[in-house]
């Protein structure tokens, strides 16, 4: 037991829960209208995902906890900062809707494959994915300034464009899930 808790209380999987504990800050900011504070936060929450990532790599670190919350905490923190934004009217509202859809999917999915002890890593596309929503998320906090540059809602567009891949990494996901979904059911059923 005791092993079990030091392996789940290190510096990736605590990285991971301060980035949970920063989504009602940035929830916080967002609703009372201190937006450029509220980016900050959204990207300190950012760059803690990324040193989780690198450190839990590096030295070997990575855990079933980290690998279950820290897509978790990363999907939160997406959802929140696109709904707020759909409250304040710069994102849309569909495309808030298929990100949540698209997420509950694959939390479900996972929590599902994890009891059968199959673990589905991200894949490129899915990181893309990832990169483009958060670039899209961030450039809504500009929007009125790159209406006027560019003469056409850049954010939005980039915003859709996240959306497809997006849809594109879960049908990739889904594939490789079931693939190794049978694979671990084969094995199961010859142990047995």
């Amino acid at each position: 037991m005791t092993e079990k808790k030091q392996k789940i209380w290190n510096v990736p999987n605590v990285l991971t829960m301060v980035r949970m504990a920063l989504i009602p800050v940035f929830w916080y900011l967002m609703m009372t209208d201190q937006l450029y504070a509220a980016l900050a936060v959204f990207v300190a929450a950012s760059l803690t995902d990324i040193a989780d990532g690198y450190i839990a790599r590096k030295y070997d670190l990575v855990t079933d906890f980290g690998k279950l919350m820290d897509p978790l905490a990363d999907k939160l923190m997406v959802i929140s900062m696109m709904a707020s934004l759909a409250i304040k009217g710069i994102a849309p509202w569909a495309a808030l809707a298929i990100i949540v859809v698209k997420e509950l999917a694959m939390v479900t999915g996972g929590a599902i494959l994890l009891k059968h002890h199959v673990v589905v890593y991200a894949r490129w596309i899915g990181k893309i994915a990832q990169a483009t929503v958060v670039c899209a998320l961030i450039s809504c906090f500009f929007h009125e300034w790159l209406l006027k540059t560019f003469g056409f809602p850049v954010h939005t567009v980039l915003l859709w464009i996240g959306v497809a891949l997006t849809l594109t990494a879960l049908c990739v996901y889904m594939k490789q899930a079931i693939g190794q979904y049978r694979e671990a059911r084969e094995k199961e059923k010859h142990a047995a």
